[in-house]
């Protein structure tokens, strides 16, 4: 049986396509670039291995447009919800293959004081197709020490369920609001308040819940049925961003803290660092270390036997009641870190190379430590300008 990839890792790349990117101080410049990545979890679970390619081109000194393709190779296993049998502290993995296809177009006009940004963007599986659309603005004000992000973006997507013929719709709108602000020639600020809503299909068709259930008087039996999640969430982000040059070290800092929360009853800290370091004039290191701390959905239970929920066969029912036993809901923490290097061999041609180490705990003392995931990420890359 062929299971799909997992939502995070589907999440992740896809909002590489579609994000409202906070104000750079860079310009825009003209460049084509390839990216290789593998992402290889340990003890033979997912393995994806990611092939970019990058061409942005100026219009003049106004216009601006960047394109990406993405092809992801995904394959391993991960765990399929049910807990670990009895005796064992192993839950079990469901193999899966995936390829998936994904392309997305920015198109940029710098106008007197503000600059305009539309982005489109589409990602395809076998099982998944997601459409997006986005439009940014950034303003300057303050002789232009002061820039105003205001950005709106939406996703259209069609989720393969087996158990249907039609496939399902879940769809998405999201809101940004941010300030960037120049502190002096060396600090900036940035904040930004994020709002999104999803509706429709926001279950995972391939995780599974397991509770004994009595099939006939006096006999009870491990039955499997597929998780029920609500059909809508609502979400509200706040990001904080200072970013530091410090000259006399030839360095620059990166520092930002980014608070979560849903109607799913998660709460999210994401505390992210990174170092960026000259050394010379042709190289530059940067190693960063990431912190990721959530609580639980509401919903999550590694095991259901003893409570009162009954888990029903069939479709989602958008009344409840709502259970999943899929790990990422659970309460854990992440770390990543890692190194970066990046080697201006000319003014016009770039390569860099990273490594990290990506390493997800659970906090709950009940969810097997074997459900979470310890992973490499290796990346290298091209950049050629003009």
């Amino acid at each position: 049986m062929k299971f799909a990839p997992s939502t995070s890792l589907r999440a992740v790349a896809f909002s590489t396509l579609l994000v409202w990117l906070t104000p750079r101080i860079a310009r825009a410049e003209s460049s084509a670039a390839y990216k290789h990545e593998d992402y290889r979890e340990a003890g033979g679970r997912i393995v994806v291995k990611t092939d970019g390619a990058y061409l942005e081109q100026d219009f003049g000194t106004a216009s601006h447009i960047k394109v990406e393709g993405i092809l992801d190779a995904i394959a391993g296993a991960t765990p399929n919800g049910q807990p670990a049998p009895a005796g064992s502290d192993q839950v079990p993995l469901a193999k899966l293959t995936e390829r998936r296809k994904a392309w997305s177009a920015g198109f940029s006009h710098q106008f007197t004081a503000s600059k305009l940004t539309l982005g489109v963007a589409n990602s395809r599986e076998s099982d998944y197709v997601s459409t997006g659309l986005s439009l940014n603005s950034q303003t300057d004000f303050n002789q232009k020490n002061t820039t105003l992000l205001i950005g709106i973006a939406g996703t259209d997507d069609d989720v393969k369920v087996f158990y249907q013929a039609d496939r399902a719709k879940k769809r998405t709108h999201d809101l940004i609001v941010g300030v960037t602000q120049l502190l002096d020639p060396n600090t900036a600020v940035t904040l930004n308040l994020t709002w999104g809503r999803q509706r429709g299909y926001l279950s995972d068709p391939y995780k599974l819940v397991q509770k004994n259930t009595e099939i006939i008087t006096g006999v009870f039996l491990p039955l499997t049925f597929a998780e029920n999640r609500p059909d809508e969430r609502d979400k509200w982000i706040a990001l904080a961003n200072i970013n530091r040059a410090l000259p006399p070290l030839g360095a620059t800092i990166d520092l930002s803290y980014r608070f979560y929360h849903d109607t799913f009853g998660t709460d999210a800290h994401t505390l992210d660092f990174a170092w960026f370091q000259n050394v010379g004039e042709r190289v530059i290191l940067r190693p960063s270390l990431r912190f990721y701390d959530q609580t639980a959905a509401s919903f999550y239970r590694y095991r259901f036997d003893g409570t009162n929920i009954t888990p029903v066969q069939g479709p989602p029912r958008p009344d409840g009641p709502f259970y999943s036993s899929d790990y990422r809901l659970s309460e854990m923490r992440t770390t990543t870190y890692g190194l970066k290097v990046i080697w201006k061999i000319t003014d016009a041609l770039h390569i860099d190379a990273s490594y990290e180490r990506y390493d997800m705990r659970g906090q709950d003392e009940i969810t097997p430590q074997s459900a979470y995931a310890r992973a490499d990420i290796w990346a290298a890359g091209v950049k050629f300008a003009w």
